[in-house]
């Protein structure tokens, strides 16, 4: 399945895009995706559903994040080694775990504010994981079982604030509109291994990151299993997984996000996200 929430900002309704990509309304069903909505038994009761028999929404609503309020947002730093390299970081023996403030997370097609005083933003195609069954002390050999699908993610980062001064990566990765995340969630029937999925990012029609998630130093079932030893993950939670190369820091010379910047990126089977980045509206530089 494809699910997914549609309408304004804050007032966002469940939904699914059906076989012929019409996004049909599901507010009778489930009240929202997240949470208990994403336990197996729920997508099972989802999944039986015949999609003719659902309201079409018409129109071309905005998408609103695939996944609504997750607890937590994990991610995952240097996770692909050619990054790792072009960012100046050893690669890690075992996963950089930080997090990014949730309030960062907006629609797959929302703008990008470029936050007041940022001199270096930038972008990172990933593959995002939305747990279903609540993980702790779990096998990597059973992690990808307490999964209920994964989702595009560009996460968004100023590298001043994430590298310099205090050197905080959460300060630099949780800007308002910093998780643009969907356009939905892809369900892991239809993903029979997160491990093969080709990615790609542009800005201005100029191609910068194309990478796979095979070349992920820890892959999605150690991840699982991993972080799971130092918190619990519930159903609705994100982990954000790594970026392959090909990001702005990395250029020579650099290259960053600037107002009036478009930037569109994808991931197979997942959909793809484009956003127009402006500068904060009280910015006056």
């Amino acid at each position: 399945m494809k699910l997914l929430r549609y309408g304004p900002l804050g007032e966002e309704k469940p939904g699914m895009l059906d076989a012929n990509g019409v996004l049909r309304d599901l507010s009778h069903h489930v009240s929202d995706i997240a949470g208990a909505a994403l336990s197996p038994a729920s997508l099972a009761k989802l999944s039986a559903l015949d999609p003719e028999t659902l309201p079409v929404v018409t129109g071309t609503p905005r998408l609103g994040s695939c996944v609504a309020q997750p607890a937590k947002f994990m991610c995952i730093g240097l996770n692909y080694s050619d990054h790792a390299a072009e960012s100046g970081m050893a690669v890690p023996v075992e996963p950089v775990l930080f997090m990014k403030a949730s309030s960062a997370i907006c629609g797959p097609d929302d703008d990008v504010v470029i936050p007041r005083g940022s001199k270096k933003t930038d972008w990172e195609v990933e593959l995002g994981v939305v747990i279903g069954t609540k993980a702790k002390y779990v096998s990597e050999a059973d992690a990808l079982s307490y999964v209920a699908g994964y989702c595009l993610i560009n996460d968004v980062s100023e590298r001043a604030f994430q590298l310099e001064g205090t050197g905080q990566w959460v300060k630099g990765k949780s800007a308002d509109t910093f998780g643009p995340t969907g356009p939905w969630l892809v369900t892991t029937d239809e993903i029979s291994d997160p491990q093969t999925l080709n990615m790609w990012l542009e800005v201005d029609g100029h191609r910068y990151q194309k990478g796979s998630t095979s070349t992920m130093v820890f892959g999605v079932a150690h991840l699982v299993s991993y972080i799971s030893r130092f918190m619990s993950l519930h159903p609705g939670d994100i982990i954000t997984t790594g970026t392959p190369p090909g990001v702005g820091h990395g250029q020579k010379p650099p290259v960053y996000l600037r107002a009036g910047n478009r930037i569109r990126l994808g991931i197979d089977g997942l959909g793809e996200q484009n956003q127009l980045v402006i500068a904060d509206p009280g910015e006056t530089s």
